[in-house]
Formats: C-alpha cells, sequence, structure tokens
C-alpha cells in the first residue's frame, strides 16, 4: 500500500514538473507585451515614406511684371523649383506686423506692382508652413493659418514688401524684416517674361491668353493586393474574417476594425470607430498624425500635396492629392484614384482612404494635347452654371482607367467653388488638333528663350569672370536629359535657359 502511494506521488511531482515545463517554453504567448490598437503588422509598402516638409508646397506661383502681365507657373516644372528652392525657400521672414486685408488696393499692386504670389489652396498653418520657410513671429501670427504670400516691389520705390495674408480673408501680417532684395524680385520676374501671358477676370481668375500645351500620359499600373492591405492594417491576421456585401465589396473584419474593398480592388476604405486617446491633440498633431500613418500602412505612391486639415466637432479631416508631373489628380467618379483621406479623433486615425494602385516608373505613351485659352476658355466659363462660385480655375489631370492595367491621364480645366468641392470645366482639344497661331507662338517663345540664354550666359561672365568648360558641358547634358522628358512650353524655354 505504501509502495501504492509513493509511485503515485512521484507520477503526480514528474507531471507538475512537465507542466511547469511546457508553460514556461511551449505555450504561446507567455510574456506577451500588451500592444495598442495602432501597432499593427507592417506589410511591402505602397510607396516610399516621406515627411511632412515633402507635402506642403504651393500649388501655384503667380508672377506679375507690372503693365497689367501677368504669368503662372505650376509644381514640378523647372522655373517653379528654380524659383521657389534656388530663391525663396532659406530666406527669413520676421518682424511681422498686422493689419486689415483692406491696407492696400490689391488690383492696383496686381496690376502695376512687379512681385510674385505663393498660393496655397486650403490654406496652410505657420507652424506647417515653416516647414517650407524660415518664419518667425508673435504667438498671434504662428496661430494664424495662410493661403498667400505676396511678395513685390513698390513702383515708386526700390521697396520691397512682404505680407502674408490669413486665410479667412480678413488680415494681412507685413514682414518687415524679410531677408529679399530688388534684385531678387527682378529675377522672378525676369523668369516669367519667357512663359505663356495670363489676364485676370474681375473676380480674380487667371486665364491664360493662348492656349496651353500640356500632355496626355498613360500608365501601367500594379495593384497592391486587398490581403497586402489587410495584413498591413490588421495586428492579428489570423482573428479576422471576410465576406462581400450587397453591392459585392470586400469586407474585412476584427470585430472591432473594418477594412472596405471596392473599385474591383483598386479602392480600400479602413475604418477604426475604437481608436480613441485620452487627451485633446493641437490641430497641426493630425497632419503629422497623419503622414506617419500612411509612412506605416501603405507608405507614397508618388509626389502628394496636403490640401487642407479642416474639423468638424471632434472630427479632424486631412486629405492628400497626388501630383503627375506638373499637374494634380482631379477627383472624377467613379473612378476614385489620386487621393488619401483621413480622419481623425484626438489624434487617432479612425478613417483612412487611398487606392491600391501603383504606377509603373515610366509611362507608356505621351500625346500633346492642347487646353483652351483666351476668349474661348472664358465663355466656357460665363457659361458655367455656377460660375458665381468659382474661387480659382487651374490644369488638372482626369484618371481614366482603360484595358490591359492602364490609366489614361487626360489634362483638364479644373475649378474649386467656395464650399471646397472641385469639377471640372472642360477637358482639352482633342489629340491630334492644334489650335490656330499655336506655331507662331512657338517661334516668338523659342525667341524670347534664346535672349534668355545669352542674357545668363554674360550673367555668368560678370559674376564668376568665366564659366568652366566641366561646368558648361554638366549644363548641357543635365538639359538635353531633361529635354527628352518634356513636351511643354515650359519644358521647351527651361532647358534652354539653363544651358
Amino acid at each position: 500500500m505504501e509502495r501504492a502511494k509513493t509511485a503515485v506521488l512521484i507520477a503526480l511531482v514528474i507531471i507538475s514538473l512537465l507542466q511547469s515545463y511546457l508553460l514556461a517554453y511551449s505555450m504561446p504567448g507567455l510574456g506577451a507585451t500588451v500592444r495598442s490598437d495602432q501597432d499593427y503588422v507592417n506589410a511591402e509598402p505602397l510607396g516610399t515614406p516621406s515627411g511632412v516638409e515633402d507635402v506642403i508646397f504651393p500649388d501655384e506661383l503667380i508672377i506679375h511684371m507690372g503693365n497689367d502681365k501677368h504669368t503662372v507657373i505650376y509644381p514640378g516644372t523647372q522655373f517653379y523649383e528654380m524659383i521657389l528652392n534656388q530663391r525663396i525657400v532659406g530666406r527669413e521672414f520676421k518682424g511681422f506686423q498686422r493689419s486689415p486685408a483692406s491696407l492696400l488696393n490689391w488690383d492696383d499692386v496686381r496690376r502695376n506692382d512687379i512681385g510674385i504670389e505663393l498660393r496655397f489652396s486650403g490654406g496652410i498653418s505657420i507652424e506647417l508652413l515653416q516647414k517650407l520657410l524660415k518664419v518667425e513671429g508673435d504667438l498671434l501670427f504662428l496661430n494664424e493659418k495662410i493661403d498667400k504670400i505676396w511678395i513685390f516691389k513698390t513702383m515708386e520705390t526700390e521697396e520691397i514688401r512682404t505680407f502674408f495674408f490669413s486665410s479667412d480673408g480678413e488680415m494681412v501680417y507685413e514682414s518687415v524684416r524679410a531677408d529679399l532684395t530688388v534684385r531678387d524680385v527682378q529675377d522672378y520676374v525676369g523668369f516669367g517674361q519667357h512663359l505663356p501671358n495670363y489676364r485676370v477676370t474681375v473676380d480674380g481668375l487667371y486665364i491664360p491668353s493662348e492656349p496651353l500645351k500640356a500632355t496626355e500620359i498613360v500608365y501601367a499600373y500594379e495593384m497592391y493586393s486587398p490581403e497586402q492591405m489587410q495584413r498591413n492594417l490588421f495586428f492579428d491576421s489570423s482573428t479576422t474574417r471576410a465576406f462581400e456585401d450587397r453591392s459585392g465589396s470586400q469586407i474585412f473584419t476584427d470585430g472591432k476594425r473594418g477594412l472596405k474593398v471596392e473599385q474591383k480592388g483598386m479602392w480600400i476604405s479602413y475604418t477604426n470607430p475604437a481608436a480613441t486617446q485620452s487627451n485633446e491633440t493641437q490641430p497641426n498633431e493630425n497632419v503629422y498624425a497623419s503622414v506617419d500613418f500612411i509612412n506605416e500602412h501603405g507608405g507614397w505612391d508618388g509626389v502628394h500635396r496636403l490640401m487642407g486639415s479642416k474639423s468638424v466637432d471632434e472630427k479632424k479631416y486631412v486629405t492628400f492629392r497626388k501630383y503627375i508631373e506638373h499637374y494634380p489628380i482631379i477627383d472624377y467618379l467613379p473612378f476614385r484614384y489620386g487621393f488619401m483621406n483621413l480622419t481623425l479623433q484626438q489624434g487617432v486615425v479612425t478613417e483612412y482612404s487611398r487606392s491600391l494602385i501603383t504606377l509603373n516608373e515610366k509611362s507608356e505613351s505621351r500625346t500633346p494635347r492642347y487646353l483652351q485659352g483666351g476668349e474661348e476658355l472664358e465663355k466656357r466659363l460665363n457659361r458655367y452654371d455656377k460660375r458665381g462660385e468659382i474661387t480659382s480655375l487651374f490644369p488638372a489631370l482626369k484618371a481614366v482607367p482603360i484595358n490591359d492595367n492602364r490609366i489614361q491621364f487626360i489634362p483638364v480645366w479644373a475649378v474649386s467653388l467656395n464650399d471646397g468641392s472641385e469639377e471640372i470645366l472642360l477637358e482639352a482639344y482633342p489629340k491630334g488638333y492644334i489650335p490656330p497661331l499655336e506655331k507662331k507662338q512657338d517661334e516668338v517663345v523659342q525667341g524670347q528663350a534664346e535672349s534668355a540664354l545669352q542674357k545668363q550666359q554674360k550673367k555668368r561672365v560678370v559674376q564668376t569672370g568665366a564659366a568652366s568648360a566641366p561646368e558648361v558641358g554638366r549644363l548641357k547634358v543635365d538639359a538635353l536629359e531633361n529635354e527628352k522628358e518634356s513636351n511643354e512650353h515650359f519644358g521647351d524655354i527651361e532647358m534652354r535657359i539653363e544651358r
């Protein structure tokens, strides 16, 4: 009997030791740390990471050349880079004085004084603007949101004045200690002399005097699979389930978060209503949080610009728009492409929508198309049923899916309305159509470019004595390489000037 008891006791001890070993070394999750709702598994990205500074830039530069002559320069063109990044970024803006927007007659300034406007549609906070420019000011100014910077030389004197315009249109802030000279402003205007002329409508819209040469581009694309995005957004894919709703959209959910895949797998909408945080965040922090979230969950497929951030009750909305070369993508239903939309509550992303399409690195085809100008464009504007609601007119690209996994980007004129929405006004002329006088315009522009080239060469000789042979060779090689990629007036002019 005693032997049996001893045997049972030994067996129990062995079993206990075995269980302890299994608990310590074999059971999954032992010692695991608690993960937050935002701690997801990262999958392969759609594109490269970006910083906040990469998504902040003016959507257009407007050059005023005096005598009511103007031109508009768009992102991605070489003149845009030469003016913004080489002649404005890095300059200091200090000593701001606050005044009502009615301080000056801005129509007179536009007509008579040479200068440049940097426009930020949707507005941008001063804190975020500091990612682009060196701006210093008091708390009142630093808490402001602006949509325009205007630098000009007064007609009567050699004085340079710089104004930042509040996005509500009520106030202007003049930088009385701006690091800019008369020569700087003259350089801006000098570039504008060799670009298409624009005129201003009564309500401040800029219309090119002649049709603009643009490019229709076709790209092949690949798709980031819904399963990849699902792994990217849910921290434990083994607990998620998938089903289809009545519209045929595919739904992934883990009980808290949801991922809706629409448009034949090309567009996703992610929701996380359970995401909360205890402390309220500053408005600018929502932009930083949005950039970080995109970096961690998909990345950036190409160049994007911050369109703006706004608040509605407790929700904050942040939107980024994609650019293809010089022009932005215009939202064109039913095909959704080119935008990343995020909703945040207390600094945490609760909704996220974007395309799953990634364009190939090089375009498949490029076809010249002309955007209307002059009287034809103005007549179309006047026939537009929302003419009184237009706040800006701009060239854009309409994305149209075509066969064999390709997207066609068609140049269009688009308008922004005072409620923040955008619509397509007019598509470019048909392929193969060349508007009247366009050939003559090309010849005039080419002559102006050659004249500008001679001035640039003379200036280099005066400043440096002589340009070195390696430097001249490098400029020519760069110009020729870039010239192959451009079919637009901007490219044709800029490359010749840079040689």
